[in-house]
């Protein structure tokens, strides 16, 4: 075993407690926010995952400061801060996706924004077109080469913005373009995922003035500066959902510490009609299977308060041993199933439609983005490489869950978004090899 491949003998329950720290998602987007204000600020629970690191480095590619002054808990001050030149952008930023969030902290800050050539995982298109269209409704001037984006603003304004689709990326750029912006910001079909009221959280405390209505309406008053924050990231429900699926595919009971019901309630409803059962306790929450078999079950993806879906292809690997057909219907992102051919593969039973099961979506006779998954089929040990995140996870626990030797390659990919996941799954009692 090194750091691009995971050898995993598996047909064990896996058993015992695991620490879960700040989302990723959250943590990264709270360093970002801390560059609208020259005053340090504090983030607590910090998550040791690529991109904290990558934020870290942005920020000091920018002028500031960021240093961990005690376990979990990092610093960052920002008092003079420059956007970096191209080689500088190439070399610190790569292809992550995170940078974009910085249009709006740095127009605010110096009166323009370099951002690179996104990149990321590869489940879907994610265009920036929601960002820039947005900025450039607020007053900023874009131009795109082939280095890179680059915007110019002296100020920007408030305007009514209103999404096409509730995207998580735009909702935080619009939240953080319009905090420091001249005029009020009303901001329409927002996303609401717990990261984002998490960010909202922040802002306030920095001193930004937010109201949020219903109808995913945010109303935001641009302030002229703002103070630093003093804040504790929310924990990761997506990586919590991830060892909940491990319980229940290996037949184990896993405590999470510092689990919240309250952000993956829609998750913990598929979980239990699946046949898992857990109990919330004091220090976190505890997963196990509930029934002798796991129950066929009908999962549909949407935006917050819907099933995540960075929660679906982990529970659709628990799927392929439920006694029945289940049917996934994804409706986020029209590429989500990169993960099948290799499930198949280990010998799972799972066929793609581009009908919608369920209610009717966008991706209708458009993408492969409903699976029909028939179980119980064996799984097997084999060969296969991680393509993302969440499906490189879902890879993880089919390994866990199949009889023989599974090879997971380019797995250096899950350290994006599970911290030392290796040493928990050992933790837990996998057999490694």
């Amino acid at each position: 075993m090194d750091n691009t491949h995971i050898k995993i003998q598996g047909g064990v329950p896996l058993n015992g407690q695991i620490e879960v720290f700040g989302e990723k998602n959250s943590v990264a987007k709270i360093m970002v926010a801390s560059l609208l204000s020259d005053k340090p600020s504090i983030l607590r629970n910090i998550c040791h995952v690529v991109d904290t690191e990558l934020m870290t480095n942005v920020i000091r590619a920018v002028g500031g400061e960021a240093e961990e002054i005690e376990e979990r808990v990092i610093r960052i001050e920002n008092k003079d801060i420059h956007n970096m030149d191209e080689k500088t952008l190439q070399e610190v930023v790569g292809k992550s996706r995170v940078p974009i969030l910085l249009c709006g902290p740095l127009l605010a800050r110096t009166g323009e924004a370099i951002i690179p050539a996104l990149g990321g995982d590869i489940i879907g298109n994610r265009p920036v077109d929601l960002h820039l269209t947005a900025l450039k409704k607020m007053g900023a001037k874009i131009e795109e080469k082939a280095s890179g984006i680059y915007l110019k603003a002296k100020k920007l304004h408030g305007r009514p913005i209103r999404l096409d689709y509730p995207s998580v990326g735009a909702t935080e750029q619009i939240l953080m373009a319009a905090v420091l912006a001249e005029g009020i910001t009303q901001l329409s079909n927002a996303a609401i995922e717990p990261q984002i009221m998490d960010l909202v959280v922040t802002l306030r405390q920095m001193g930004a003035d937010i109201i949020f209505e219903p109808e995913r309406t945010f109303i935001i008053n641009g302030v002229n500066s703002l103070s630093g924050y003093d804040h504790t990231a929310i924990p990761d429900r997506l990586e919590i959902a991830s060892w909940a699926c491990v319980a229940l595919g290996t037949n184990g009971k896993i405590s999470v510490t510092d689990a919240r019901a309250e952000h993956m309630r829609s998750f913990l409803d598929k979980f239990e009609a699946a046949g898992g059962a857990f109990t919330i306790k004091d220090h976190g929450m505890e997963f196990w299977r509930g029934e002798d078999v796991i129950t066929p079950t009908h999962v549909e993806t949407d935006v917050s308060p819907g099933f995540a879906t960075d929660w679906q292809p982990p529970f659709a690997v628990v799927l392929t041993q439920a006694n029945g057909q289940s049917i996934v219907h994804e409706t986020v992102y029209e590429s989500r199933f990169g993960y099948v051919e290799a499930l198949n593969k280990m010998g799972a039973d799972i066929t793609l439609e581009k009908r919608c099961r369920g209610m009717l979506c966008r991706f209708n006779d458009e993408y492969y983005h409903t699976a029909i998954i028939n179980g119980p089929t064996p799984l097997h040990g084999a060969e296969i490489e991680v393509p993302d995140i969440r499906a490189g996870f879902s890879y993880i626990v089919g390994a866990l869950m199949a009889q023989g030797t599974t090879t997971v390659t380019n797995s250096q990919i899950l350290n994006r978004g599970y911290e030392k996941f290796t040493e928990k799954l050992q933790n837990l009692g996998a057999q490694l090899l």
